[in-house]
């Protein structure tokens, strides 16, 4: 008699609730694959938001080829700068803020945690404004809608629904609707050619003669940097994602999801800048600097037949948006407040996000705010990315799951304890490079700070907090060596070691964010509470 083969799991069915947090994923529910990563971090940024990210080239004052320039530009290097922080998940099983404990911290992973939390809440207001704007102005030229405060409020209420509804569900739910997205969104913009190919003209000139006129320069670099600020906002949450693929999967694979999801948004990219170079020639009114208006300019500009792909357009990609925004938001409270599980996180935060937008846009009109706001994030949000990436460089892509999950079982000690929870060389590098690269922000009409002139009014805020970071964060590396027993059994690449003893991991509770583990673990965490960690504990992320 033949034994039955038993089934390979399958996870989580599609219509399930989500009940996983920050805990490390099981191995039978890490079912996802790198194709999956691509179509929730594309699908992200599939969307309106993007257009209208790819409309500030022309804004500034460049021509069609010029923007394209420094669009592709800006998109290499913010997908070179995302895609190590695609390796994290799948080598730990959590989520980029609770894996960041191994290089600023048990405790000092809540900067990762705040700044996903930031970034989520900001983009979600972002997509649910951009997306609802855009539908009522549609439906408004297609079928005489009132363009009313209610008719703006029912649009914001019902799509901001909608996008908890696939958060609550999680991130099965929330990977069925990105396919969707990924594709019909897709073939909206391409349609797109067609709707706008008669008035589109390759030969725009812009407001520059040549390179050398003196704002040239500022406007190219600035245009760039923009760019690269769409993939760079998802970095902090980019684990939350890609935590459910298995730990064996190569690296290389998961790191060439990520940049090429990126690189794929080249495609609403070229529709904002293409679009924003045939507003500019026949509504230039819409690209006023003082007021742009590209939504308005893109409904004036659109053949009528073209509007209802344009509703379809907002809806796709703001639900893509919106949820990979929101999804990520919810994670993250429940991994600094580990009493909410990720399902009622999600109801809190969602709610307070929808009452955000609500009083933003009818009370407070923050939506210029916002968007500054949004800019300020990411320039702190680089250089702590630039510390992940060369933390496990320096890891050689050792971790241990299980002391990265100490600040949420309420204990102490373990191989990232550091300084009473502090790792205070990466902290430094990321604070003093996300200040220094603030001083440098210059956002002409909405913040400039005091170093934001030196540059002849470009913008290299980004490129200092980056630089900064990977100097001060390897010199301290160096200079003050971290204990041998964070690095796992091959040791440090690139910097020195200490022989400093590690505390054992002690207090709390031991099943603690993870509901789901198994008798065999429990002991092994009590064991490691009576004694100094050994080295070859953890797990090692493929290079």
């Amino acid at each position: 008699m033949v034994d039955a083969v038993p089934e390979a799991p399958t996870g989580p069915g599609l219509t399930e609730v989500e009940t996983h947090g920050v805990e490390r994923i099981p191995d039978a529910d890490r079912t996802a694959g790198p194709l999956d990563l691509f179509r929730l971090a594309f699908g992200g940024a599939n969307t309106f938001a993007t257009c209208v990210l790819g409309a500030f080239p022309i804004l500034f004052g460049l021509s069609f080829w010029q923007g394209l320039a420094a669009t592709v530009l800006g998109l290499v290097a913010g997908a070179l700068l995302l895609a190590p922080m695609s390796v994290f998940g799948p080598a730990n099983g959590t989520n980029n803020a609770v894996s960041s404990s191994a290089h600023l911290g048990v405790h000092g992973r809540v900067v990762g945690s705040f700044l996903s939390l930031l970034t989520a809440i900001a983009f979600f207001s972002i997509s649910v404004w951009s997306s609802g704007d855009a539908l009522i102005g549609a439906a408004h030229r297609l079928a005489g809608l009132p363009e009313s405060d209610v008719s703006y409020g029912v649009a914001y209420a019902v799509f901001a629904g909608l996008v908890l509804t696939v958060c609550l569900y999680g991130f099965r739910f929330m990977l069925f609707v990105n396919k969707i997205a990924v594709l019909a969104a897709s073939a909206l913009f391409v349609l797109g050619v067609f709707a706008f190919a008669g008035d589109f003209d390759p030969g725009y000139t812009g407001s520059f003669a040549s390179t050398s006129t003196p704002m040239f320069w500022p406007s190219f670099i600035g245009s760039a940097l923009i760019v690269l600020s769409n993939p760079v906002s998802f970095g902090a949450f980019l684990g939350d994602w890609s935590r459910y693929i298995p730990a064996a999967t190569p690296r290389g694979r998961v790191m060439g999801a990520a940049f090429l999801s990126q690189i794929a948004t080249l495609l609403p990219f070229l529709f904002g800048l293409a679009t924003a170079s045939v507003i500019a020639a026949k509504a230039e009114k819409y690209l006023d600097p003082a007021a742009p208006n590209y939504v308005g300019g893109l409904l004036a500009i659109s053949p009528g037949w073209y509007f209802l792909p344009l509703c379809l357009i907002a809806l796709i990609g703001g639900m893509a948006t919106g949820t990979t925004a929101l999804y990520g938001t919810g994670l993250d409270f429940s991994s600094v407040f580990p009493r909410f599980s990720r399902v009622r996180a999600t109801v809190f935060i969602g709610t307070l996000s929808i009452a955000f937008i609500f009083v933003g846009r009818f009370a407070l009109n923050l939506a210029q705010s916002i968007s500054t706001f949004a800019t300020l994030i990411i320039t702190c949000t680089a250089p702590w990315m630039v510390v992940m990436a060369l933390g496990y460089v320096t890891r050689r892509g050792w971790y241990d799951p299980e002391a990265l999950q100490v600040f949420n079982r309420r204990q102490r000690g373990g191989r990232y304890w550091f300084t009473h929870g502090w790792n205070w060389r990466g902290l430094t590098a990321w604070l003093v490079s996300a200040c220094l690269a603030l001083l440098f922000t210059n956002l002409p009409g909405q913040f400039v700070g005091p170093l934001g002139t030196l540059a002849g009014g470009t913008d290299i805020s980004l490129p200092v907090g980056l630089v900064l970071a990977a100097v001060v964060y390897l010199a301290l590396l160096f200079l003050f060596p971290e204990p041998r027993a964070v690095y796992g059994p091959d040791g440090p690449r690139l910097v020195r070691a200490s022989g400093a003893e590690v505390p054992p991991i002690t207090g709390g509770r031991t099943g603690g964010g993870a509901r789901g583990r198994t008798d065999m673990t429990r002991g092994t965490d009590r064991m490691a509470a009576t004694r100094s960690l050994p080295v070859e504990r953890g797990h090692r992320g493929r290079a």
